[in-house]
């Protein structure tokens, strides 16, 4: 996810700047049944024109204040809601709307760190991180708030930071304007904001306190690194989060981090094609080590293949698979490494059946090692031109269909995956699973 900029509006002037008439000063004289009285009779009917979704449980008069200049006098209101937040409303006489901020907002200090003038006072509002809780939900976050403090507002959206109990996390929350849980609601990772242009920043926390989590990461993955160098990499469309350490070694990792916990780590010199690769590290360096060791581990399995480069496929416990490209020969390959096992080199063409696809080399350039097992079947006369796979039987093999140079119909194969091993074979004109051009 991307950091938003966004130009926020100078809601929080009205914080700021609110006449002397209506702020209360550091002494503020206990709320009065008069304007409690006001503030209900009142305020109700302003918070739902002003757009919020709650019931009013609590309300009170805050003060009026008149603008002669302009010509215009302005009320001020707390509301107190059933649930969620509480705030502040403030009412224009003839505006078509009135302006409301949360008391979040209301209580965060001014920009010279001023007490706000205008701050939440009724007893239902007494805590307003604590009302947080169903916008934290909403946003599927886990964080029990311990510090809060208003941004500002757009148009359409309120911005908020949440620092959490216990750890150096926190969040930016972007909600509605008015705030309602009931719409859609975004937390986004302080870490985000630590390095971007956006205007929105977290202030709550420093950015070195955030890091600090690598560390935390880096001993659960027992890898031997001691951390010199850590950056934040960011979030993956599939919501995972990324992070990188340098090591005093000379090596480097990136984590893959879900709901808080290590998921998954990885070697720079193996993570050129996932976030971007690593930057903390010499993973030029490290790469070229590792297409030595690849080189190597291809040729003990029958494999000449000079690496030039190489891709990691996610591999199970002790597994090693990449895919492999060569220098010296124009078919490239999939293996298969681990220790106490035997290496697989696995053709570019056949790699679909065994569930990997290759991106440095064209498939056709092992259509050959296809048309070798049509001929173990006894098909000689089809030279492969293409392939695809139709699926998984229930037995555990695979159906692979292939076309042929000729233009003639071509086949079904039926493989082993695990080993590539074809068993046995149907001709596509006697199918009707062939989708292939000149197999239909």
């Amino acid at each position: 996810m991307r950091p938003f900029g966004i130009g926020l509006a100078a809601v929080l002037a009205i914080l700021a700047f609110a006449p002397a008439a209506v702020s209360q000063g550091k002494k503020a004289p206990e709320i009065s049944e008069k304007q409690r009285a006001q503030g209900m009779a009142e305020a109700p009917a302003l918070a739902a024109a002003a757009g919020v979704a709650c019931k009013v449980t609590d309300a009170r008069f805050i003060g009026k204040s008149d603008d002669k200049k302009a010509k215009t006098s302005t009320s001020y209101y707390e509301v107190d809601c059933d649930s969620g937040l509480g705030f502040i409303i403030s009412s224009v006489a003839g505006a078509p709307k009135p302006t409301v901020f949360t008391c979040i907002e209301a209580n965060t200090p001014q920009p010279d760190g001023k007490p706000s003038s205008l701050p939440c006072k009724l007893a239902g509002n007494a805590d307003p991180k604590s009302d947080l809780a169903p916008l934290l939900a909403a946003a599927k976050v886990q964080c029990t708030p311990e510090q809060v403090r208003g941004i500002g507002q757009s148009a359409t959206a309120t911005y908020l930071e949440v620092a959490c109990q216990g750890s150096a996390q926190g969040y930016i929350v972007k909600a509605s304007a008015p705030v309602d849980a009931a719409k859609p609601v975004d937390a986004s990772d302080c870490m985000l904001y630590d390095d971007s242009e956006s205007n929105i920043k977290c202030t709550l926390r420093d950015k070195a306190s955030r890091l600090a989590v690598i560390d935390t990461y880096a001993a659960t993955a027992a890898n031997g690194c001691t951390v010199k160098d850590k950056k934040y990499v960011g979030v993956a469309q599939s919501g995972s989060s990324f992070f990188e350490a340098s090591c005093t070694d000379g090596k480097g990792y990136l984590y893959k981090v879900d709901a808080g916990k290590l998921t998954q780590t990885v070697e720079c010199a193996k993570a050129t094609m996932i976030m971007g690769g690593c930057t903390l590290t010499d993973a030029k360096e490290a790469v070229t080590e590792q297409n030595g060791l690849y080189t190597r581990l291809a040729k003990a399995a029958k494999f000449e293949c000079d690496v030039s480069k190489y891709g990691p496929f996610p591999s199970p416990q002790g597994k090693d698979i990449v895919e492999l490209a060569c220098a010296n020969r124009p078919d490239g390959a999939v293996g298969i490494f681990g220790p106490g096992t035997a290496s697989q080199i696995v053709d570019c063409a056949r790699a679909p059946i065994a569930g990997f696809r290759c991106s440095f080399t064209k498939a056709e350039a092992g259509y050959k090692t296809v048309t070798a097992d049509l001929k173990k079947l006894g098909k000689t006369e089809c030279e492969v031109s293409n392939t695809r796979v139709i699926g998984r039987t229930a037995k555990g093999t695979t159906y692979f269909e292939t076309a042929c140079a000729d233009g003639l119909k071509g086949y079904i194969i039926e493989y082993q995956p695990e080993t590539l091993t074809p068993l046995t074979v149907i001709g596509c004109a006697f199918s009707k699973d062939c989708k292939l051009p000149g197999n239909t």
